[in-house]
């Protein structure tokens, strides 16, 4: 989830630079002047656009496992077209270049990072930029060639947030001092949430402020468009990650109430139109007025993980089916799609955080956490997970949850 807001943010920050780009374009002498605008630098500019857009398109696609270094310094210097690259990665002391470059490279990106050194050298074509997030430097880039101050700067906030992704994602490999930091993650992960709220609404605001404007360019509004929907999109994970931050902590307590099923399953599936655009969705419910006394945003999330899951992993054009029956003591939810198959061995581990099974994890991007959300949701309830999957009969998640809410059966016990 962490990397999706992240990645989100990625998106959002190079489209907000390419419409300064656009817009801000430096006066010149001749603008003064009485005649036909003078648009000499619009061609370099919309380049350079152009150029950031596709870099965002690639770094965002890049495997979050492996390290960005290697490839992000040959990405620079053919999509930006400068003579040489040197990316300082200060967390595990790599240096990563593409180019010729001087024998004591290694030493002066040190020095860029820890004096925060940021600069352009017109003689020599050097630029120097400090990698940080927020105020903490994190590393170094260096560029030879021709580039300008401020496209520099955003190729070094692109290259910083690549990196904070992939160390986001070696930390939480290590699982023992993830289980010792778990309690705090939660604080931040809820504090990181709400502090999302307020610059996004600022954001969605100034972007309807330059829509209504109606000076635009075609690009330029095509740009304000891409910021609006990564704002949307923003939001909705936001609200996820508060969901998220929720169900990690200990003392949850759910909220049970008479949830009447078919409405839930609707909702669901309208919250994912865009996701299941390529899908039939067939829905079936055992009965038209089946109901259980649940938390309705802790299903409404474990099923809106399943039914994600299954538009994000299924064949384009296959029916993704979702079902609910009343059986026994317990209410069973299933959502079927046909895809990859997932391998019997990872029938448990898939439940688990941040795991991903090997056959699946280059299908889609996605962090693990989504599963073992689901899986904290039933469990919360007093109820359970599992999953079948065979590469004909295709993929089938399933949740049980009790007709009767565990809280409701100490209290009954309670009282005797």
């Amino acid at each position: 989830m962490e990397a999706f807001l992240i990645t989100g943010l990625l998106i959002l920050e190079a489209a907000i630079i390419a419409v300064l780009v656009l817009k801000r374009r430096p006066a010149s002498p001749a603008a003064s002047a009485p005649g036909p605008p003078v648009v000499a630098d619009a061609e370099p500019q919309r380049l350079e656009a152009e150029q950031l857009c596709n870099f965002i398109g690639v770094t965002t696609k890049l495997d979050p496992h492996r390290k960005p270094g290697p490839q992000l310094a040959p990405l620079v210097q053919s999509l930006f077209e400068v003579e040489s690259v040197a990316i300082f990665d200060a967390d595990i002391e790599e240096v990563y270049r593409a180019g010729e470059w001087f024998d004591d490279l290694p030493d002066i990106l040190r020095n860029i990072c820890t004096f925060e050194t940021v600069s352009d050298d017109p003689e020599t074509g050097l630029s120097r930029r400090v990698l940080r997030m927020g105020d903490l430097p994190i590393g170094a880039l260096l560029l030879r060639g021709e580039t300008r101050d401020r496209m520099a700067s955003a190729i070094a906030s692109i290259v910083a947030i690549t990196f904070d992704r992939y160390h986001a994602f070696a930390n939480e490999s290590r699982t023992e001092s993830a289980r010792q930091a778990e309690q705090l993650r939660t604080t931040v992960l809820d504090s990181l949430a709400h502090a999302y709220k307020t610059p996004l609404t600022a954001i969605a605001a100034a972007s309807e402020g330059l829509s209504s404007t109606g000076s635009l360019s075609t690009d330029q509004a095509g740009l304000v468009a891409l910021i609006s929907e990564q704002t949307a999109l923003l939001n909705r994970l936001t609200n996820r990650l508060l969901r998220t931050a929720r169900l990690q902590a200990s003392d949850m307590i759910p909220h049970a109430e008479k949830v009447a099923i078919a409405p839930l399953i609707e909702d669901v599936v309208a919250s994912l139109r865009d996701q299941l655009a390529g899908f039939p969705v067939k829905i079936a419910i055992s009965r038209d007025d089946l109901s259980l006394r649940c938390d309705r945003s802790l299903l409404t999330a474990l099923l809106t993980q399943y039914v994600d899951n299954a538009a994000k992993y299924g064949t384009a054009g296959t029916p993704v089916t979702i079902e609910a029956a009343e059986r026994a003591a317990e209410v069973i939810f299933s959502v079927h799609s046909l895809g990859p198959a997932i391998p019997a061995a990872d029938f448990e581990r898939i439940f688990d955080r941040f795991y991903r099974s090997s056959t699946l994890a280059n299908k889609a991007p996605g962090t693990g956490i989504g599963l073992s959300v689901a899986k904290r949701t039933a469990q919360a309830q007093g109820g359970h997970v599992w999953v079948t999957s065979d590469a004909d009969k295709g993929t089938t998640f399933y949740a049980s949850l009790p007709t009767i809410p565990p809280s409701a059966v100490a209290q009954g016990g309670a009282r005797k």
